[in-house]
Protein backbone atom coordinates (compact mmCIF):
# COMPACT_ATOMS: atom_id res chain seq x y z
CA UNK A 1 0.00 0.00 0.00
CA UNK A 2 2.66 2.46 -1.13
CA UNK A 3 0.95 5.83 -1.52
CA UNK A 4 3.97 7.22 -3.43
CA UNK A 5 3.75 4.42 -6.01
CA UNK A 6 0.05 5.18 -6.50
CA UNK A 7 0.82 8.90 -6.91
CA UNK A 8 3.45 8.10 -9.54
CA UNK A 9 0.78 6.10 -11.41
CA UNK A 10 -1.59 9.07 -11.26
CA UNK A 11 1.07 11.46 -12.54
CA UNK A 12 1.81 9.38 -15.63
CA UNK A 13 0.47 11.75 -18.29
CA UNK A 14 0.36 8.99 -20.91
CA UNK A 15 -2.42 7.12 -19.08
CA UNK A 16 -6.07 7.58 -20.01
CA UNK A 17 -8.27 6.26 -17.22
CA UNK A 18 -11.66 4.69 -17.80
CA UNK A 19 -12.92 6.12 -14.49
CA UNK A 20 -11.75 8.92 -12.24
CA UNK A 21 -13.81 8.71 -9.05
CA UNK A 22 -13.80 11.82 -6.87
CA UNK A 23 -14.61 11.05 -3.23
CA UNK A 24 -13.41 8.35 -0.84
CA UNK A 25 -16.50 7.73 1.25
CA UNK A 26 -18.85 4.75 1.04
CA UNK A 27 -20.17 5.71 -2.40
CA UNK A 28 -16.87 6.56 -4.07
CA UNK A 29 -15.10 3.49 -2.67
CA UNK A 30 -18.00 1.33 -3.80
CA UNK A 31 -17.86 2.79 -7.32
CA UNK A 32 -14.08 2.31 -7.54
CA UNK A 33 -14.39 -1.30 -6.42
CA UNK A 34 -17.25 -2.07 -8.79
CA UNK A 35 -15.53 -0.51 -11.80
CA UNK A 36 -12.12 -2.06 -11.06
CA UNK A 37 -13.59 -5.52 -10.47
CA UNK A 38 -15.23 -5.35 -13.93
CA UNK A 39 -11.79 -4.73 -15.44
CA UNK A 40 -11.86 -0.95 -15.95
CA UNK A 41 -8.83 1.27 -15.32
CA UNK A 42 -9.81 3.23 -12.21
CA UNK A 43 -8.36 6.10 -10.16
CA UNK A 44 -9.97 7.38 -6.94
CA UNK A 45 -9.05 10.71 -5.35
CA UNK A 46 -10.06 11.66 -1.79
CA UNK A 47 -9.43 15.23 -0.58
CA UNK A 48 -8.93 14.17 3.06
CA UNK A 49 -8.89 10.63 4.47
CA UNK A 50 -11.13 7.76 3.43
CA UNK A 51 -14.57 8.04 5.17
CA UNK A 52 -13.47 11.30 6.84
CA UNK A 53 -16.90 12.91 6.51
CA UNK A 54 -20.36 11.34 6.57
CA UNK A 55 -19.21 7.75 6.06
CA UNK A 56 -17.43 7.55 9.45
CA UNK A 57 -20.28 9.14 11.42
CA UNK A 58 -23.23 6.79 10.99
CA UNK A 59 -25.28 5.02 13.66
CA UNK A 60 -23.23 1.88 12.82
CA UNK A 61 -26.24 0.02 11.43
CA UNK A 62 -26.65 -2.10 8.31
CA UNK A 63 -30.40 -1.94 8.12
CA UNK A 64 -33.42 -2.01 5.91
CA UNK A 65 -34.89 1.00 7.67
CA UNK A 66 -37.89 0.29 9.87
CA UNK A 67 -38.71 4.01 9.69
CA UNK A 68 -38.83 3.94 5.89
CA UNK A 69 -41.32 1.08 6.10
CA UNK A 70 -43.52 3.24 8.32
CA UNK A 71 -43.25 6.02 5.70
CA UNK A 72 -44.42 3.59 3.02
CA UNK A 73 -41.09 3.54 1.11
CA UNK A 74 -41.28 -0.22 0.58
CA UNK A 75 -38.96 -0.29 -2.45
CA UNK A 76 -36.12 1.32 -0.46
CA UNK A 77 -36.68 -1.15 2.40
CA UNK A 78 -36.57 -4.13 0.04
CA UNK A 79 -33.40 -2.83 -1.63
CA UNK A 80 -31.72 -2.20 1.73
CA UNK A 81 -32.69 -5.58 3.17
CA UNK A 82 -31.26 -7.32 0.11
CA UNK A 83 -28.04 -5.31 0.35
CA UNK A 84 -27.84 -5.94 4.11
CA UNK A 85 -27.72 -9.64 3.34
CA UNK A 86 -24.99 -9.17 0.74
CA UNK A 87 -22.89 -7.02 3.09
CA UNK A 88 -23.07 -9.68 5.79
CA UNK A 89 -22.20 -12.41 3.28
CA UNK A 90 -19.25 -10.53 1.76
CA UNK A 91 -17.80 -8.97 4.95
CA UNK A 92 -18.79 -11.27 7.86
CA UNK A 93 -15.88 -10.00 9.98
CA UNK A 94 -17.44 -6.51 10.06
CA UNK A 95 -21.20 -7.07 9.73
CA UNK A 96 -23.11 -9.00 12.36
CA UNK A 97 -26.64 -9.73 13.47
CA UNK A 98 -27.82 -7.30 16.16
CA UNK A 99 -30.89 -7.87 18.33
CA UNK A 100 -33.08 -4.82 18.92
CA UNK A 101 -35.91 -4.43 21.39
CA UNK A 102 -38.69 -1.86 21.18
CA UNK A 103 -39.99 -1.35 24.71
CA UNK A 104 -43.78 -1.13 24.90
CA UNK A 105 -45.26 1.37 27.34
CA UNK A 106 -48.80 1.61 25.90
CA UNK A 107 -51.32 -1.21 25.43
CA UNK A 108 -51.46 -0.93 21.63
CA UNK A 109 -47.71 -0.87 20.97
CA UNK A 110 -47.00 -4.61 21.23
CA UNK A 111 -49.51 -5.75 18.57
CA UNK A 112 -48.78 -2.71 16.38
CA UNK A 113 -45.00 -3.17 16.27
CA UNK A 114 -45.20 -6.96 16.15
CA UNK A 115 -47.31 -6.83 12.98
CA UNK A 116 -45.13 -4.12 11.40
CA UNK A 117 -41.92 -5.99 12.11
CA UNK A 118 -43.35 -9.25 10.81
CA UNK A 119 -43.84 -7.40 7.50
CA UNK A 120 -40.17 -6.32 7.77
CA UNK A 121 -39.18 -10.00 8.15
CA UNK A 122 -41.31 -11.03 5.17
CA UNK A 123 -39.68 -8.35 2.99
CA UNK A 124 -36.24 -9.63 4.05
CA UNK A 125 -37.17 -13.14 2.86
CA UNK A 126 -34.32 -15.63 2.97
CA UNK A 127 -31.92 -12.88 4.04
CA UNK A 128 -33.79 -12.34 7.32
CA UNK A 129 -31.43 -12.28 10.31
CA UNK A 130 -34.06 -13.61 12.73
CA UNK A 131 -37.76 -13.54 13.54
CA UNK A 132 -39.50 -10.60 15.16
CA UNK A 133 -41.42 -11.69 18.26
CA UNK A 134 -43.38 -10.14 21.13
CA UNK A 135 -41.73 -10.30 24.58
CA UNK A 136 -42.89 -10.16 28.17
CA UNK A 137 -41.78 -7.40 30.52
CA UNK A 138 -39.65 -9.91 32.41
CA UNK A 139 -37.89 -11.06 29.24
CA UNK A 140 -37.18 -7.47 28.18
CA UNK A 141 -35.58 -6.57 31.51
CA UNK A 142 -33.57 -9.78 31.53
CA UNK A 143 -32.09 -8.90 28.15
CA UNK A 144 -31.72 -5.13 28.77
CA UNK A 145 -31.40 -4.74 32.56
CA UNK A 146 -31.19 -0.94 32.30
CA UNK A 147 -34.45 -0.46 30.38
CA UNK A 148 -36.80 1.84 32.32
CA UNK A 149 -39.15 -0.56 34.13
CA UNK A 150 -41.91 1.83 35.19
CA UNK A 151 -45.05 1.34 33.04
CA UNK A 152 -43.17 -1.17 30.83
CA UNK A 153 -45.68 -3.67 29.43
CA UNK A 154 -43.27 -5.80 27.41
CA UNK A 155 -41.56 -5.38 24.07
CA UNK A 156 -40.95 -6.60 20.56
CA UNK A 157 -37.61 -8.01 19.44
CA UNK A 158 -36.36 -7.72 15.87
CA UNK A 159 -33.05 -8.25 14.08
CA UNK A 160 -30.92 -5.94 11.95
CA UNK A 161 -27.26 -5.57 11.03
CA UNK A 162 -24.49 -3.75 12.89
CA UNK A 163 -21.01 -2.88 11.63
CA UNK A 164 -18.02 -0.53 11.79
CA UNK A 165 -18.41 2.07 9.06
CA UNK A 166 -14.84 3.38 8.68
CA UNK A 167 -13.34 -0.10 8.95
CA UNK A 168 -15.65 -1.18 6.12
CA UNK A 169 -14.41 1.81 4.13
CA UNK A 170 -10.76 0.87 4.69
CA UNK A 171 -11.46 -2.71 3.63
CA UNK A 172 -13.30 -1.50 0.51
CA UNK A 173 -10.27 0.63 -0.35
CA UNK A 174 -7.99 -2.39 0.05
CA UNK A 175 -10.31 -4.57 -2.03
CA UNK A 176 -10.45 -1.96 -4.81
CA UNK A 177 -6.63 -1.89 -4.88
CA UNK A 178 -6.54 -5.69 -5.07
CA UNK A 179 -8.87 -5.43 -8.05
CA UNK A 180 -6.45 -3.06 -9.80
CA UNK A 181 -7.69 0.41 -8.79
CA UNK A 182 -5.28 3.24 -7.96
CA UNK A 183 -6.63 4.85 -4.79
CA UNK A 184 -5.12 7.84 -2.97
CA UNK A 185 -6.13 10.01 -0.03
CA UNK A 186 -5.21 13.68 0.54
CA UNK A 187 -5.50 14.61 -3.12
CA UNK A 188 -7.86 17.47 -3.95
CA UNK A 189 -9.56 18.02 -7.29
CA UNK A 190 -8.94 21.62 -8.31
CA UNK A 191 -10.87 21.65 -11.59
CA UNK A 192 -12.35 19.69 -14.47
CA UNK A 193 -10.76 19.18 -17.88
CA UNK A 194 -12.95 19.48 -20.98
CA UNK A 195 -12.44 18.66 -24.65
CA UNK A 196 -13.32 20.81 -27.69
CA UNK A 197 -16.96 19.71 -27.50
CA UNK A 198 -17.25 20.81 -23.87
CA UNK A 199 -17.31 17.26 -22.54
CA UNK A 200 -15.53 16.41 -19.27
CA UNK A 201 -12.29 14.63 -20.11
CA UNK A 202 -10.49 14.49 -16.77
CA UNK A 203 -9.52 16.47 -13.69
CA UNK A 204 -6.73 18.69 -12.41
CA UNK A 205 -5.56 17.66 -8.96
CA UNK A 206 -3.32 18.72 -6.08
CA UNK A 207 -1.49 16.40 -3.69
CA UNK A 208 -1.80 17.90 -0.20
CA UNK A 209 1.19 15.91 1.12
CA UNK A 210 3.82 16.54 -1.60
CA UNK A 211 2.32 19.87 -2.78
CA UNK A 212 2.42 18.63 -6.40
CA UNK A 213 -0.11 19.51 -9.09
CA UNK A 214 -1.05 17.15 -11.91
CA UNK A 215 -3.84 16.24 -14.32
CA UNK A 216 -5.62 12.98 -15.08
CA UNK A 217 -7.34 12.25 -18.38
CA UNK A 218 -10.41 10.06 -18.11
CA UNK A 219 -13.33 8.72 -20.15
CA UNK A 220 -15.71 9.06 -17.19
CA UNK A 221 -15.56 11.32 -14.13
CA UNK A 222 -17.71 10.33 -11.16
CA UNK A 223 -18.68 12.97 -8.60
CA UNK A 224 -19.12 10.90 -5.43
CA UNK A 225 -18.13 13.65 -3.01
CA UNK A 226 -21.13 13.25 -0.71
CA UNK A 227 -21.85 16.48 1.12
CA UNK A 228 -19.60 18.37 -1.33
CA UNK A 229 -21.20 17.28 -4.63
CA UNK A 230 -22.43 20.78 -5.38
CA UNK A 231 -18.87 22.17 -5.25
CA UNK A 232 -17.74 19.84 -8.03
CA UNK A 233 -20.94 20.41 -10.03
CA UNK A 234 -20.26 24.16 -9.91
CA UNK A 235 -16.76 23.55 -11.33
CA UNK A 236 -18.64 22.06 -14.27
CA UNK A 237 -21.45 24.63 -14.49
CA UNK A 238 -21.24 27.59 -12.06
CA UNK A 239 -24.87 28.52 -12.67
CA UNK A 240 -26.15 25.18 -11.31
CA UNK A 241 -28.46 25.30 -8.28
CA UNK A 242 -27.50 23.18 -5.29
CA UNK A 243 -28.95 19.68 -5.41
CA UNK A 244 -28.23 18.75 -1.77
CA UNK A 245 -29.14 20.26 1.54
CA UNK A 246 -27.26 19.39 4.74
CA UNK A 247 -28.97 17.62 7.61
CA UNK A 248 -26.95 16.95 10.76
CA UNK A 249 -27.08 13.77 12.80
CA UNK A 250 -25.43 13.68 16.23
CA UNK A 251 -24.40 10.65 18.31
CA UNK A 252 -23.30 10.38 21.93
CA UNK A 253 -21.12 7.49 23.11
CA UNK A 254 -21.47 6.24 26.69
CA UNK A 255 -20.34 3.24 28.71
CA UNK A 256 -21.98 -0.11 27.97
CA UNK A 257 -23.42 -0.19 31.51
CA UNK A 258 -26.16 2.20 30.40
CA UNK A 259 -27.82 -0.72 28.60
CA UNK A 260 -26.40 -3.53 30.67
CA UNK A 261 -26.51 -6.10 27.88
CA UNK A 262 -25.62 -6.83 24.26
CA UNK A 263 -29.08 -6.02 22.86
CA UNK A 264 -29.84 -2.62 21.31
CA UNK A 265 -32.90 -0.49 21.98
CA UNK A 266 -34.97 1.31 19.39
CA UNK A 267 -37.28 4.17 20.34
CA UNK A 268 -39.65 4.35 17.36
CA UNK A 269 -41.09 7.83 17.82
CA UNK A 270 -39.38 10.62 19.72
CA UNK A 271 -40.64 14.14 20.37
CA UNK A 272 -39.15 15.32 17.05
CA UNK A 273 -40.65 12.41 15.11
CA UNK A 274 -37.36 10.57 14.58
CA UNK A 275 -36.22 7.13 15.60
CA UNK A 276 -33.64 7.02 18.41
CA UNK A 277 -31.25 4.08 18.89
CA UNK A 278 -29.05 2.83 21.70
CA UNK A 279 -26.62 0.46 19.97
CA UNK A 280 -23.77 -1.58 21.53
CA UNK A 281 -20.55 -0.88 19.60
CA UNK A 282 -16.97 -1.88 20.48
CA UNK A 283 -17.84 -2.34 24.17
CA UNK A 284 -19.59 1.06 24.35
CA UNK A 285 -23.11 2.28 23.51
CA UNK A 286 -23.93 4.74 20.69
CA UNK A 287 -27.00 6.91 21.36
CA UNK A 288 -28.53 8.79 18.44
CA UNK A 289 -29.41 10.30 16.16
CA UNK A 290 -30.83 13.76 15.46
CA UNK A 291 -31.99 15.36 12.21
CA UNK A 292 -31.19 19.06 12.18
CA UNK A 293 -31.32 21.18 8.98
CA UNK A 294 -28.17 23.24 8.47
CA UNK A 295 -27.05 25.87 5.98
CA UNK A 296 -23.50 24.79 5.13
CA UNK A 297 -21.29 21.75 4.74
CA UNK A 298 -18.03 21.35 6.70
CA UNK A 299 -15.60 18.45 7.17
CA UNK A 300 -15.80 18.66 10.98
CA UNK A 301 -19.39 19.49 11.97
CA UNK A 302 -20.10 20.34 15.62
CA UNK A 303 -22.96 19.04 17.72
CA UNK A 304 -25.43 21.73 18.73
CA UNK A 305 -26.36 22.07 22.40
CA UNK A 306 -30.02 21.39 21.65
CA UNK A 307 -29.08 18.13 19.89
CA UNK A 308 -27.01 16.96 22.86
CA UNK A 309 -29.78 17.85 25.31
CA UNK A 310 -32.38 16.11 23.14
CA UNK A 311 -30.46 12.81 23.04
CA UNK A 312 -29.65 12.86 26.77
CA UNK A 313 -33.23 13.67 27.70
CA UNK A 314 -34.87 11.19 25.31
CA UNK A 315 -32.52 8.32 26.16
CA UNK A 316 -33.05 9.08 29.85
CA UNK A 317 -36.78 8.54 29.48
CA UNK A 318 -36.19 4.93 28.40
CA UNK A 319 -33.19 4.00 30.56
CA UNK A 320 -33.13 3.31 34.30
CA UNK A 321 -30.11 5.59 34.66
CA UNK A 322 -30.31 8.88 32.79
CA UNK A 323 -27.00 9.68 31.02
CA UNK A 324 -25.53 13.07 31.91
CA UNK A 325 -22.99 15.25 30.14
CA UNK A 326 -20.14 13.92 32.27
CA UNK A 327 -21.01 10.35 31.19
CA UNK A 328 -20.42 11.11 27.50
CA UNK A 329 -17.12 9.60 26.32
CA UNK A 330 -17.36 11.06 22.82
CA UNK A 331 -19.79 13.09 20.76
CA UNK A 332 -19.66 13.07 16.97
CA UNK A 333 -21.72 14.81 14.32
CA UNK A 334 -22.22 13.89 10.69
CA UNK A 335 -23.87 15.63 7.75
CA UNK A 336 -26.25 13.82 5.39
CA UNK A 337 -26.32 14.93 1.74
CA UNK A 338 -30.09 15.02 1.32
CA UNK A 339 -31.85 16.09 -1.85
CA UNK A 340 -32.57 19.80 -1.69
CA UNK A 341 -36.33 20.37 -1.23
CA UNK A 342 -38.43 22.07 -3.88
CA UNK A 343 -38.68 25.82 -3.40
CA UNK A 344 -42.17 25.57 -1.87
CA UNK A 345 -41.31 22.66 0.44
CA UNK A 346 -40.79 22.81 4.18
CA UNK A 347 -36.99 22.74 4.58
CA UNK A 348 -37.25 21.74 8.25
CA UNK A 349 -38.72 18.30 7.48
CA UNK A 350 -35.48 16.63 6.44
CA UNK A 351 -36.49 13.38 8.12
CA UNK A 352 -39.19 12.99 5.45
CA UNK A 353 -36.75 13.21 2.51
CA UNK A 354 -36.17 9.82 0.91
CA UNK A 355 -32.78 8.19 1.47
CA UNK A 356 -32.88 6.69 -2.02
CA UNK A 357 -29.87 7.57 -4.16
CA UNK A 358 -30.02 9.79 -7.21
CA UNK A 359 -27.75 9.93 -10.28
CA UNK A 360 -27.44 13.17 -12.26
CA UNK A 361 -25.66 13.39 -15.64
CA UNK A 362 -24.73 16.93 -16.69
CA UNK A 363 -24.59 18.19 -20.27
CA UNK A 364 -20.80 17.83 -20.11
CA UNK A 365 -21.04 14.18 -19.09
CA UNK A 366 -20.08 14.66 -15.43
CA UNK A 367 -21.82 11.89 -13.47
CA UNK A 368 -22.94 12.87 -9.97
CA UNK A 369 -24.41 10.48 -7.38
CA UNK A 370 -26.00 11.65 -4.16
CA UNK A 371 -28.26 10.39 -1.39
CA UNK A 372 -28.38 6.76 -0.32
CA UNK A 373 -26.92 5.24 2.83
CA UNK A 374 -24.16 2.86 3.86
CA UNK A 375 -26.34 -0.24 3.58
CA UNK A 376 -27.00 0.34 -0.11
CA UNK A 377 -23.48 1.45 -1.12
CA UNK A 378 -22.93 -1.60 -3.38
CA UNK A 379 -26.21 -1.21 -5.23
CA UNK A 380 -25.57 2.52 -5.69
CA UNK A 381 -22.15 1.76 -7.12
CA UNK A 382 -23.56 -0.79 -9.57
CA UNK A 383 -26.11 1.77 -10.80
CA UNK A 384 -23.43 4.45 -11.21
CA UNK A 385 -21.04 2.22 -13.18
CA UNK A 386 -23.89 0.99 -15.40
CA UNK A 387 -24.85 4.60 -16.15
CA UNK A 388 -21.22 5.59 -16.79
CA UNK A 389 -20.82 2.74 -19.27
CA UNK A 390 -23.66 4.22 -21.34
CA UNK A 391 -22.61 7.87 -20.96
CA UNK A 392 -18.91 7.30 -21.74
CA UNK A 393 -19.49 4.51 -24.30
CA UNK A 394 -17.39 2.02 -22.34
CA UNK A 395 -17.46 -1.77 -22.81
CA UNK A 396 -20.59 -3.29 -21.25
CA UNK A 397 -18.81 -5.42 -18.66
CA UNK A 398 -20.80 -7.34 -16.05
CA UNK A 399 -21.00 -6.33 -12.37
CA UNK A 400 -18.99 -8.66 -10.09
CA UNK A 401 -19.61 -7.27 -6.60
CA UNK A 402 -22.68 -9.23 -5.48
CA UNK A 403 -20.52 -12.18 -4.51
CA UNK A 404 -17.14 -10.45 -4.16
CA UNK A 405 -15.52 -11.02 -0.78
CA UNK A 406 -14.28 -7.87 0.93
CA UNK A 407 -10.65 -7.66 2.10
CA UNK A 408 -10.29 -9.21 5.55
CA UNK A 409 -13.10 -11.71 4.94
CA UNK A 410 -13.27 -14.06 7.91
CA UNK A 411 -16.17 -15.94 9.41
CA UNK A 412 -16.82 -16.40 13.13
CA UNK A 413 -14.47 -13.70 14.45
CA UNK A 414 -13.98 -13.18 18.20
CA UNK A 415 -15.65 -9.85 18.94
CA UNK A 416 -14.35 -9.60 22.53
CA UNK A 417 -11.36 -7.54 21.31
CA UNK A 418 -11.37 -4.60 18.86
CA UNK A 419 -8.89 -6.38 16.62
CA UNK A 420 -11.66 -8.55 15.15
CA UNK A 421 -12.15 -5.71 12.64
CA UNK A 422 -8.96 -6.78 10.86
CA UNK A 423 -10.54 -10.11 9.95
CA UNK A 424 -8.00 -12.34 8.22
CA UNK A 425 -5.28 -9.66 8.59
CA UNK A 426 -5.04 -10.12 12.37
CA UNK A 427 -2.59 -13.02 12.04
CA UNK A 428 -0.20 -10.77 10.08
CA UNK A 429 -0.41 -8.03 12.72
CA UNK A 430 0.24 -10.55 15.49
CA UNK A 431 3.22 -11.92 13.55
CA UNK A 432 4.56 -8.36 13.22
CA UNK A 433 4.33 -7.95 17.00
CA UNK A 434 6.05 -11.29 17.59
CA UNK A 435 8.88 -10.44 15.19
CA UNK A 436 9.47 -7.03 16.79
CA UNK A 437 8.67 -7.27 20.54
CA UNK A 438 8.75 -3.47 20.93
CA UNK A 439 5.60 -3.38 18.78
CA UNK A 440 3.72 -5.45 21.38
CA UNK A 441 3.51 -2.48 23.77
CA UNK A 442 -0.02 -1.29 24.57
CA UNK A 443 -0.89 2.26 23.60
CA UNK A 444 -3.22 2.84 26.57
CA UNK A 445 -3.71 0.94 29.84
CA UNK A 446 -7.50 0.74 29.38
CA UNK A 447 -7.48 -0.51 25.78
CA UNK A 448 -5.91 -3.39 23.86
CA UNK A 449 -4.48 -1.42 20.91
CA UNK A 450 -0.78 -2.14 20.40
CA UNK A 451 2.04 -0.40 18.52
CA UNK A 452 2.01 -3.01 15.73
CA UNK A 453 -1.45 -1.80 14.72
CA UNK A 454 -0.10 1.72 14.16
CA UNK A 455 2.64 0.34 11.90
CA UNK A 456 0.01 -1.75 10.08
CA UNK A 457 -2.21 1.32 9.59
CA UNK A 458 0.68 3.18 7.94
CA UNK A 459 1.98 0.29 5.83
CA UNK A 460 -1.25 -1.40 4.77
CA UNK A 461 -4.11 1.08 5.31
CA UNK A 462 -2.60 4.34 3.96
CA UNK A 463 -2.88 6.24 7.27
CA UNK A 464 -1.07 9.58 6.91
CA UNK A 465 -1.89 11.40 10.16
CA UNK A 466 -2.45 10.70 13.86
CA UNK A 467 -6.12 11.50 13.25
CA UNK A 468 -6.32 8.87 10.50
CA UNK A 469 -5.14 6.24 12.98
CA UNK A 470 -7.07 7.26 16.10
CA UNK A 471 -10.31 8.30 14.36
CA UNK A 472 -10.76 5.89 11.45
CA UNK A 473 -8.30 2.97 11.81
CA UNK A 474 -8.75 2.43 15.59
CA UNK A 475 -12.05 4.35 16.13
CA UNK A 476 -10.91 5.38 19.61
CA UNK A 477 -11.64 9.08 18.98
CA UNK A 478 -15.27 8.06 18.46
CA UNK A 479 -15.26 5.71 21.46
CA UNK A 480 -13.33 7.61 24.13
CA UNK A 481 -11.90 10.98 23.15
CA UNK A 482 -9.91 11.35 26.39
CA UNK A 483 -8.14 8.05 25.78
CA UNK A 484 -7.45 9.15 22.20
CA UNK A 485 -5.77 12.33 23.49
CA UNK A 486 -3.65 10.23 25.86
CA UNK A 487 -2.57 7.94 23.00
CA UNK A 488 -1.69 10.67 20.51
CA UNK A 489 1.98 11.31 21.49
CA UNK A 490 2.97 7.63 21.29
CA UNK A 491 1.05 7.12 18.04
CA UNK A 492 2.80 10.16 16.55
CA UNK A 493 6.20 8.81 17.64
CA UNK A 494 5.57 5.40 16.06
CA UNK A 495 4.25 6.97 12.85
CA UNK A 496 7.21 9.37 12.63
CA UNK A 497 9.60 6.43 12.85
CA UNK A 498 7.71 4.51 10.19
CA UNK A 499 7.28 7.48 7.83
CA UNK A 500 10.68 9.12 8.43
CA UNK A 501 9.19 12.30 9.88
CA UNK A 502 10.98 14.72 12.21
CA UNK A 503 10.15 16.00 15.70
CA UNK A 504 8.43 19.09 14.32
CA UNK A 505 5.99 16.83 12.43
CA UNK A 506 5.35 14.82 15.58
CA UNK A 507 4.62 17.87 17.70
CA UNK A 508 2.42 19.39 15.02
CA UNK A 509 0.44 16.17 14.64
CA UNK A 510 -0.17 15.86 18.38
CA UNK A 511 -1.17 19.51 18.69
CA UNK A 512 -3.59 19.32 15.75
CA UNK A 513 -5.13 16.09 16.99
CA UNK A 514 -5.63 17.27 20.58
CA UNK A 515 -7.32 20.42 19.28
CA UNK A 516 -9.63 18.28 17.14
CA UNK A 517 -10.36 15.75 19.89
CA UNK A 518 -11.49 18.45 22.34
CA UNK A 519 -14.45 19.00 20.00
CA UNK A 520 -15.52 15.39 20.66
CA UNK A 521 -15.85 16.11 24.39
CA UNK A 522 -18.63 17.87 26.26
CA UNK A 523 -16.30 18.61 29.17
CA UNK A 524 -12.78 19.78 28.14
CA UNK A 525 -9.98 17.38 29.01
CA UNK A 526 -6.97 18.81 30.82
CA UNK A 527 -4.14 16.36 31.33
Amino acid sequence: MERKVFLDNLMDASVIWDFVVVGGGATGLGVALDAASRGFKVALLEQSDFTKATSSRSTKLVHGGVRYLAQGDVSLVVEALRERGLMKKNAPHLVKDQRFIIGNYKWWEKPFYTIGLMVYDILAGRKSLGRSLPMSKRSVLKEIPQMAAKDLRGGVVYHDGQFDDSRMGINLMQTAVEQGATVVNYVKVAGLLKDEQGKVSGVSAYDVVSKQEFTLRSKAVINATGIFVDDLMKMDAPEKENIVRPSQGVHLVVDKSFLGGDTAIMIPKTSDGRVLFGVPWHDKVVLGTTDTPLKEFVLEPQALEEEIDFILKTAGQYLAKQPKREDVLSVFAGLRPLAAPKSNADESKTKEISRSHKIVVSDSGLITVTGGKWTTYRDMAEDVVNRAIRVAHLPDLECKTRGLRIHGYKENVDRSNFNYVYGSDIEKIQELARSFPELSVKLHPDYDYIAAEVVWAVREEMAQTVEDVLARRFRVLFLDARAAIDMAPLVAKIMAGEMNRDEEWRNSQVSEFVGLAQNYLLIPYKK
